[in-house]
């Protein structure tokens, strides 16, 4: 019998996804508040319960979504999203919508937490690696493809274009995708940099010059190992940019991987095949106009 995955959701994707693909005047209450990020949240998850059969499921969030420590080594990283003083910039009506969507997770049994001074990718990345296999991470964060292990039994569920066109990637996929294998992906992207995350990159080096010096070096630390080596064979120009760059790519490497010792909260992710607490759902339900979609969900659970 084939071992039932535990998806890894990256809650804060999902939302911001489900915010922005449907439009506030579509989904509100009766007093006319924005409810268009929770019913696509909840619709999203289950059709992912549908399609995928998970036995486990947890929700994970941005208990810091720019930790310190990530900007004391990239002071850009993320700088361009903050909104004042160090917090994000968020829709108001999509932060309304955050707690009421964590109280129905509560009410039907979805554990969802973060933890301090550490963002959802790094509780996914926890656990993909303590977690037992298979584990199923849903995101539409490039950044993840990192956590693809097929000896673990870990896939990247990529929602880039929606939860309808999962891209459900294995190593091959990552490697047909970006020409690196799934483990030097962080490598990749330090190197590459990501203007999404205020990562610069090494000036000159694109995705493709990225990939040909992994498969032939190995990661950053390889790459600038070989860099002492005169006969490694770096074209004169190329080895001049990344020693210029030495100092970024040693400090943005660890900003880049994903944490996978990160202390965890005690959960239980079994995946509840009824509402923990049903009258709690239908008062929410009620309250926020959420009937149609905590009835799919239900039914999903329900199998």
């Amino acid at each position: 019998m084939t071992q039932r995955p535990l998806l890894a959701v990256d809650a804060p994707s999902l939302y911001f996804r489900a915010f922005h693909g449907i439009p506030e005047s579509a989904a509100r209450t009766q007093a006319g508040e924005p409810v268009n990020a929770i019913r696509g949240f909840l619709d999203m998850i289950a059709q992912l319960i549908r399609t995928r059969r998970p036995d486990r499921l947890v929700c994970a969030l941005d208990a810091d979504w720019r930790p310190e420590w990530r900007v004391a080594l990239v002071p850009s990283y993320k700088k361009h999203r903050v909104a004042h003083g160090d917090v994000e910039e968020v829709p108001a009506s999509l932060e309304k919508q955050v707690p009421v969507l964590l109280e129905v997770l509560r009410a039907i049994g979805i554990p969802a937490f973060g933890v301090a001074g550490y963002e959802a990718d790094d509780v996914l990345g926890t656990l993909a690696a303590t977690q037992p296999a298979p584990v199923e991470v849903v995101s539409g964060d490039r950044d993840l493809y990192q956590l693809v292990d097929d000896t673990r039994g870990t896939r990247l569920l990529y929602c880039g274009r929606g939860v309808a066109k999962l891209e459900d990637s294995d190593n091959a996929a990552v490697e047909a995708k970006y020409g690196v294998p799934a483990r030097w992906y962080a490598d990749f992207a330090a190197m590459r940099g990501d203007p999404s995350d205020g990562l610069p990159g090494v000036p000159g080096v694109g995705e493709k010059t990225a990939a040909r010096l992994i498969a032939r070096y190995g990661g950053i630390e390889q790459i600038l190992a070989a860099l002492d080596d005169q006969d490694a064979g770096f074209a004169p120009g190329l080895r001049t940019k990344l020693d210029a760059a030495r100092g970024y790519l040693a400090a943005a490497l660890p900003v880049c991987k994903v944490a996978l010792d990160v202390k965890l909260p005690d959960f239980d992710p079994a995946l509840p095949a009824s509402p923990k607490d049903p009258e709690a759902l239908l008062a929410l339900a009620e309250r926020w106009n959420l009937a149609g979609s905590a009835r799919r969900l239900v039914d999903a659970l329900a199998g």
